[in-house]
């Protein structure tokens, strides 16, 4: 088996041992391995794109959520499956789908898992891999200040949060939906997973196998709504009906004026954007018990 491995070498920090180790089991497991670093944005989703038409088996993907990203949208079709080993920081996907975080385990997997046709999202005609949203989350991102993260990494993020709850009032938004109706609301999520941020879970009812996006609307704009919603989360407590709406679509209109949007934890930039789902857009090597056939204790 061909198999192009696409590594990021600073993703959770220095990441070349755990390649090398990546390396030496895919070899060991009987693969023929071609090595790709990555040094700048962009260099997966290259790297990836050739991987499609020089003949691969496989394309594994050694790093982060956002390396991850980058190579779904490089490879964007369903004929070459993609496999994930979990270097980055928080590795959403590989928590919603079961991706052992050993990464020799997660070789087994991208070497004999079962290969899974999954629905993605698409904003503006970019795939995502787990979610977009649009509110004071993606206004944090938008505004996290750099020499801040270089200095104290994810903690920025939450400084950065705390700043945009205290002192930017969130904007009013407006959802259109494919039947017509519109609807105001003042932070958006809308996602094909069920974890947001590591295991805090905002759209319980999403799912990469279903061909449709859950949607949570945020209702309401003040600091205590948000602060509600964000006490919510950390306490793994389900929304309560008045602080949020949700909805499954397979399509929606996101507009405003200049609400941030941020996608799969970066920076999109602002509204107006047109999500929709993208059914069967890629296959992915998965766990033989992934998320669709067990349950998962988010409190682990």
């Amino acid at each position: 088996m061909r198999i192009k491995l696409i590594a990021n070498p600073v993703s959770g920090g220095d990441a070349r041992p755990q390649i090398r180790v990546a390396l030496e089991t895919l070899r060991r497991l009987g693969a023929e391995v071609d090595l790709s670093l990555t040094t700048a944005r962009g260099d997966a989703r290259q790297a990836a794109s050739l991987a499609l038409s020089e003949g691969y088996d496989r394309v594994v993907v050694a790093g982060g959520d956002g390396t991850l990203n980058e190579v779904v949208n490089g490879v964007a079709a369903p004929d070459l499956p993609i496999a994930f080993l979990p270097l980055g920081t928080v590795n959403v996907f590989a928590l919603e789908a079961g991706i052992p975080l050993k990464i020799d385990e997660a070789c087994v997997v991208a070497m004999h898992g079962a290969p899974r046709a999954i629905t993605l999202g698409k904003i503006n005609g970019e795939l995502f891999l787990l979610m977009a949203s649009a509110g004071w989350d993606a206004a944090a991102v938008a505004y996290v200040r750099s020499g801040l993260k270089k200095l104290i990494g994810r903690m920025a993020y939450v400084v950065s949060a705390v700043e945009t709850l205290l002192f930017r009032p969130s904007p009013a938004l407006e959802v259109q939906l494919p039947d017509g109706r519109c609807l105001e609301g003042f932070g958006l999520v809308v996602s094909n997973c069920r974890f947001y941020g590591g295991r805090y879970v905002v759209t319980p009812a999403a799912s990469m196998f279903k061909d449709d996006l859950e949607v949570c609307l945020l209702l309401r704009g003040d600091l205590i709504a948000h602060l509600r919603f964000a006490l919510s989360l950390a306490f793994k407590r389900p929304l309560c009906v008045t602080l949020a709406q949700f909805m499954s679509v397979d399509e929606i209109s996101v507009n405003g004026a200049g609400v941030a949007i941020q996608v799969d934890g970066d920076d999109f930039g602002p509204t107006p954007v047109l999500i929709k789902a993208v059914p069967r857009a890629v296959t992915m090597m998965l766990p033989g018990d992934s998320f669709s056939e067990r349950s998962i204790d988010v409190d682990s």
